[in-house]
């Protein structure tokens, strides 16, 4: 792994994943290679629980082919995976606190998408390595912008400023290319995974093939084709 994004989702993971790919430093592991990849629930299940009795899992199986990684549930083990892979740069994606959890209520973190995901396998995973980490009640403001504010501290005081770029997907290339040292492509920042493209893509996550989906079967045609095309911008 050459670069790892440490931030919470919904601060730009999809369009840092996006960017980080067009700079060559692909492929980039996201939450939605959680879906689409079938065994990737139970593997990070087994990672989480691995990581609680003080053993170390095995990174390589889940990040197989990948270069880059950014989003949850890698947020919630950026310490476990900074310390395995101590070469690579670390990101961390920052955005206003507010708007964040905001957008977590109408998105990931919906009570809808929480309650249908908690008898799951993705469940599971996510009460291991996503709520947890997050305060345990996912919807409740005061503490989730606590732990917003403390993950973003905890970052900044364990990685060396050298090997860290705090990062607003606002601010484009130029902080991006300076810190990863390649030059700034001739095309627009990627701008991917809008609020109402995220609540359209979890909708179908919800809809038809929802047990294979959260269950860890990975997805089907149809589905990868709209998240690839609705998160990520891709035909």
């Amino acid at each position: 792994m050459k670069v790892i994004g440490v931030g919470f989702g919904r601060t730009g993971t999809a369009s840092l994943k996006v960017a980080l790919e067009t700079l060559g430093i692909g492929p980039c592991y996201h939450m939605s290679e959680v879906f689409a990849t079938p065994g990737h629930i139970d593997l990070w299940i087994r990672a989480a629980d691995q990581v609680k009795a003080g053993e170390t899992p095995d990174w390589e199986t889940i990040f197989s082919n990948y270069q880059s990684g950014c989003d949850f549930p890698i947020a919630g083990f950026w310490r476990e995976l900074a310390d395995h892979y101590p070469d690579a740069k670390i990101i961390l994606t920052v955005r206003d606190p507010e708007k964040w959890f905001v957008s977590t209520q109408e998105t990931i973190l919906s009570p809808r998408m929480v309650d249908m995901s908690r008898p799951t396998p993705f469940g599971t995973l996510s009460e291991k390595a996503i709520w947890s980490y997050l305060g345990g009640d996912v919807h409740d403001r005061a503490k989730m912008l606590d732990a917003f504010d403390r993950h973003v501290q905890a970052v900044k005081n364990t990685i060396a400023p050298e090997r860290l770029l705090v990062f607003e997907v606002k601010d484009g290339w130029a902080p991006l290319c300076a810190f990863l040292g390649v030059p700034e492509p001739d095309m627009d920042f990627p701008r991917v995974n809008s609020q109402e493209e995220t609540k359209a893509v979890l909708e179908m996550l919800m809809g038809e093939g929802a047990e294979q989906t959260l269950s860890g079967g990975g997805l089907g045609d149809a589905q990868d084709a709209t998240m690839n095309k609705k998160v990520f911008g891709k035909d």
